[in-house]
């Protein structure tokens, strides 16, 4: 070792660059797979909106059936979604916690309680928190976020009653946070 702490030779710690962690990390370095980026799409989409993969893979034969664009069609249905629509209307903080308020029968859909997150909502269609849960601090904390960034604009809430009204289906252009999602390479993934 010279004067500086600088090392002339390879081996020298100061020099050595650190190795990624476990067996022959050189082996795992390198390009992913079209395979492999096709999946990580679809783990993506999955954890975005909580779901398994059959009841995913169930949506995406629905929208395979569907006429247009399949990529756009997944997306519209996942969007459609009780537990989603509870977390767009800003009744829940996060998708999961909407899901549990959905599964214990604290929201209606057109006056109805249902407590099924995969129920499918339609243009028209209101949904409202249900009277003996509108004074939950879950709730109302919430609806604070209403305040700040309102609500997607196929969607309109009135806060004060706690009701929402699904205005029209969404568009593909609508939603703005899974602008990152490659919805094509999912539909590629799935017709292998």
């Amino acid at each position: 070792m010279l004067k500086g702490g600088r090392c002339k030779s390879d081996k020298c710690p100061i020099n050595k660059k650190r190795s990624a962690p476990g067996k022959d990390p050189k082996s795992r370095a390198g390009k992913r797979s079209d395979y492999g980026m096709q999946l990580r799409e679809k783990q993506k989409l999955k954890r975005i909106y909580g779901m398994l993969e059959k009841q995913f893979s169930l949506f995406f034969e629905r929208a395979l059936k569907m006429t247009g664009i399949t990529g756009e069609n997944l997306i519209v249905l996942l969007e459609r979604r009780l537990d989603n629509i509870v977390y767009r209307l800003r009744f829940a903080a996060s998708r999961s916690q909407a899901r549990q308020l959905v599964l214990h029968g604290h929201i209606r859909v057109n006056g109805k309680r249902v407590n099924i997150p995969s129920y499918l909502v339609k243009p028209e269609d209101t949904i409202e928190v249900g009277e003996s849960s509108k004074n939950m601090i879950v709730v109302k904390e919430s609806l604070k976020e209403f305040g700040k960034s309102g609500v997607m604009s196929w969607l309109q809430l009135d806060p004060d009653t706690l009701k929402g009204k699904i205005l029209a289906l969404p568009r593909r252009s609508d939603i703005t946070d899974l602008a990152d999602i490659k919805e094509q390479m999912i539909v590629e993934l799935y017709s292998k």
